[in-house]
C-alpha cells in the first residue's frame, strides 16, 4: 500500500532548476536512501513532501490518517523547556486523550444509564488505546531512548536553551522516535552522534517496523539500515533495489550503457547527414536523401548529463612551525564548571591526531582552549613559533553574501575569474557560486568553508567535525588532501572510516573527561 505518491514534481529556485517531472511512491514498512550530491536537491524535496515549501508544478498525496515525522538540518527548539518535557511531547496526544477520559469519568454521576453505557463504551476505547500504546510506562521509554542517544549523561532536567548544537539535535532526535510516526523522515541524523550513539540509532531503525527516507553520506551506516535508494541527479530521481553498493554498481553499468547507445547514434546521425548532404542536389538521389532527414527529424536524439565539477582540495602550504606545536600544563578547559581533569598534553611537528569519544565531553572546547579562542579554567598552554594556523569550525553562521563575495571578503586581492575558479574547485557549479549564502544546502556551505580554508596558507589544520554535510566525493577528496598535507593536523570525528588512514594517533577524550560517559 502507498503512503506517499508524488506526481510530475517539477520546482527550482530562481533561474536554478532543481527538478524537472519526478514522481516518487513510498511504500509500507520501504526503508529508502535518499542520495546525491550536496545540492541536487535532498532537502528541497523532504521540505516539499511534508509541506514546508509548495512546488511549482506536480503533486504530492498522502495516505489518509498518516502521521509523519521530520527531522531536518534547521529544526530548532522552544525555550524555557527541559529535556524531559519535550520528550514527553512525544506522546501529547495521549496525555490528551487521558484528560478527555477524566473528564468523561466526571460527567457520569450526572447522565442517564444510556448516556452511561455510550461513555463507558468511549472510555474502553480509550483506555485500550492508552494500554496499547505503553502510556503507563511513558517514563521508563523516554529514559530508555535517552539512555540510546547519551542525553542521561546531561541530565534531563535541563533546559534547552543550555543545550549544544550537537545535544539539541539529538532531543529532536529522540523525541521522533518516541513518536513512532507511521513514517520517519531523517535528513542527515549522525551527524551529531558520536560513534556509540550511531550504533545504537542503527540498531533501531533495522529493527524499525514502519517507512523511513533517510539521507546520509555515512555509507556504512547508510548501507546497514536501507533497503532501497533513490538517487538524486541532474533533475531527475531513479530508484534502485539494495543498498548503495549495488546502487554504484548498476548507476554505473547504466552510464556504460547510455554512453555506447549515444556512440552508436552519434555515428548514425552523422551517416545519415553525409548522405544527406551529398544527395539532396541530385535529381535520381533526391527522395532516398529526403527519407534520410525525415529520419533523422523524428530521432529521439540521446543526450548525455554534462558531468557535475569533482572537488578537488590542494592545501596551501606555509613554512614548517618549530617542533613543538602545542603543549598543556595542568590544563583545565571548561566555561562555569571544569569538563576535564588537569591536562598534560604535547603535540609535535608532523603529528596527525584525532580526538575522538562521546559528544559534550569537551573536544571542541579542548580545541577552543589551545588555539586561544576559549580562555581556560586553570594551568597553561604554551604554543610553538611560526604557526600558521587554519581552523575549521563545526558549524558557522551563513550570512546574505554571495559565494563569491564571501570568499573576496577573505582574499580581496583575487579577481572574480580567479575565485570563480577557487570555488569550482571545490566542487560548486556556476549556479551555486551565484547564490546567497543562505540558501545553500549544508554541504554547499561546507565547501565555500572549505574553500577559504586550503586557499590559505597554514602549517597547522585545526578540524571539527569537517565531514559534517559532505557529499561521498567531497569526502573522499578531503581525505586524499589530508592524507598529502605536510603540516600537522588535530580533528575531531566520529567516522573512523575517514581518519583512520589520516592520522598518525588517537587520543579517547573519555579518558580525561570529568563528564560521565
Amino acid at each position: 500500500m502507498s503512503v506517499l505518491t508524488v506526481k510530475n514534481l517539477s520546482h527550482g529556485f530562481g533561474d536554478r532548476a532543481i527538478f524537472q517531472d519526478v514522481s516518487f511512491r513510498l511504500l509500507k514498512g520501504e526503508h529508502i536512501g535518499l542520495i546525491g550530491a550536496n545540492g541536487e536537491g535532498k532537502s528541497t524535496f523532504m521540505n516539499i513532501i511534508t509541506g514546508k515549501l509548495m512546488p511549482d508544478e506536480g503533486k504530492v498525496e498522502w495516505s489518509k490518517k498518516v502521521r509523519v515525522g521530520y527531522l531536518d538540518q534547521h529544526t530548532v527548539l522552544e525555550r524555557g523547556m527541559t529535556m524531559r518535557d519535550v520528550l514527553k511531547g512525544a506522546f501529547q496526544y495521549l496525555y490528551d486523550m487521558e484528560t478527555e477520559m477524566n473528564q468523561m469519568y466526571e460527567k457520569m454521576g450526572d447522565v442517564t444509564p444510556e448516556e452511561l453505557e455510550k461513555l463507558l463504551d468511549e472510555v474502553g476505547v480509550i483506555q485500550d488505546t492508552l494500554t496499547n500504546n505503553d502510556f503507563y510506562t511513558i517514563d521508563a521509554k523516554v529514559e530508555e531512548v535517552a539512555r540510546g542517544l547519551g542525553l542521561d549523561d546531561v541530565g534531563l532536567e535541563k533546559d534547552v536553551e543550555d543545550l549544544s548544537g550537537g545535544q539539541r539535535t539529538k532531543v529532536l532526535l529522540a523525541k521522533l522516535l518516541l513518536e513512532k510516526p507511521d513514517i520517519l523522515l531523517l535528513d542527515e541524523p549522525t551527524n551529531y552522534l558520536d560513534e556509540q550513539h550511531i550504533e545504537w540509532l542503527r540498531r533501531y531503525l533495522q529493527e524499525y517496523e514502519n517507512a523511513f527516507i533517510l539521507i546520509s553520506h555515512d555509507i556504512p551506516f547508510l548501507n546497514s539500515v536501507i533497503n532501497l535508494i533513490y538517487h538524486m541527479e541532474n533533475q531527475e530521481l531513479n530508484r534502485y533495489v539494495g543498498d548503495y553498493d549495488h546502487f554504484l554498481e548498476v548507476h554505473e553499468m547504466k552510464k556504460q550503457q547510455l554512453e555506447a547507445a549515444y556512440k552508436r547514434q552519434q555515428q548514425e546521425m552523422s551517416q545519415l547527414k553525409d548522405f544527406v548532404a551529398r544527395n539532396k542536389a541530385r535529381v535520381s538521389t533526391r527522395n532516398m536523401a529526403m527519407s534520410r532527414q525525415k529520419k533523422l527529424d523524428k530521432m529521439d536524439v540521446i543526450e548525455l548529463a554534462k558531468e557535475k565539477p569533482k572537488p578537488e582540495f590542494h592545501f596551501k602550504e606555509a613554512r614548517s612551525t618549530s617542533k613543538l606545536i602545542f603543549e598543556t600544563k595542568e590544563l583545565v578547559i571548561g566555561y562555569d564548571e571544569p569538563l576535564s581533569r588537569p591536562l598534560d598534553l604535547r603535540m609535535e611537528r608532523g603529528q596527525k591526531i584525532a580526538l575522538v569519544g562521546a559528544n559534550g565531553i569537551g573536544k571542541t572546547t579542548l580545541l577552543k582552549s589551545l588555539l586561544g579562542i576559549q580562555k581556560p579554567i586553570s594551568g597553561t598552554v604554551e604554543r610553538g613559533d611560526y604557526q600558521e594556523v587554519g581552523y575549521f569550525e563545526q558549524e558557522a553562521k551563513a550570512t546574505n553574501n554571495t559565494c563569491i563575495e564571501e570568499i573576496w571578503q577573505e582574499f580581496p586581492s583575487l579577481g572574480q575569474g580567479e575565485v570563480r575558479s577557487a570555488l569550482a574547485k571545490c566542487g560548486l557549479t556556476t549556479k551555486h557560486i551565484e547564490s546567497k549564502m543562505i540558501v545553500l544546502s549544508g554541504g554547499e556551505k561546507a565547501k565555500v568553508r572549505l574553500c577559504k580554508l586550503i586557499n590559505r596558507e597554514s602549517n597547522i589544520l585545526v578540524l571539527d567535525e569537517p565531514t559534517n554535510h559532505l557529499d561521498v566525493d567531497a569526502k573522499e577528496e578531503l581525505k586524499r588532501a589530508l592524507k598529502a598535507y605536510k603540516g600537522s593536523i588535530i580533528l575531531i570525528s566520529h567516522e573512523p572510516e575517514f581518519y583512520q588512514d589520516i592520522v598518525t594517533e588517537t587520543w579517547n577524550c573519555e579518558s580525561w573527561t570529568t563528564k560521565v560517559v
